[in-house]
């Protein structure tokens, strides 16, 4: 199972990116792993908020192969403890999915049609961080999954 991480915006700021090149790197231990950046529209500083979810909704549905297993990142999503994200991921490679893709969205969110792909709206919290921030802590988050799946060290409870 691949797991792919896909992001809507810039590509990392400097500020995150040597920990989420870290924890990416811990995570290809156990999983083949990827970063997609997704460049916003070309017009997104002039569309109305609505318009730029659809247009990268599309963008993003136009990447999805149909048999690729969605999570979207959504503050209204359900909320994971760290064993049940490692037993959500083992099941998925127990089911032999191919791509297990991680979504953070932009600035406002997704659109209707990317939430109604998804196949899990996951919160990190109930609390709101920058994109930049997710990136790293979904990065965190997984290779924990990971460690706590191979019943390693780094996770204490």
């Amino acid at each position: 199972m691949k797991l792919q991480f896909w992001s809507i915006g810039k590509s990392h700021e400097n500020y995150v990116k040597e920990g989420v090149e870290i924890f990416t790197k811990r995570i290809s231990n156990y999983f083949p792993v990827e970063w997609k950046i997704i460049p916003p529209p070309k017009n997104a500083g002039i569309i109305s908020e609505s318009e730029l979810k659809e247009k990268e909704g599309e963008q993003i549905l136009s990447q999805l192969k149909k048999e690729d297993f969605l999570v979207v990142l959504e503050e209204r999503g359900k909320q994971l403890s760290s064993e049940e994200l490692a037993a959500f991921i083992q099941q998925r490679a127990n089911e032999s999915q191919k791509n297990l893709i991680f979504l953070i969205g932009g600035a406002y969110g997704v659109s209707k049609d990317i939430l109604n792909r998804a196949q899990l709206k996951w919160s990190l919290s109930k609390l709101v961080f920058p994109h930049q921030m997710v990136r790293l802590i979904l990065s965190e988050q997984i290779y924990r999954a990971c460690s706590i799946i191979r019943n390693e060290k780094y996770h204490h409870v």
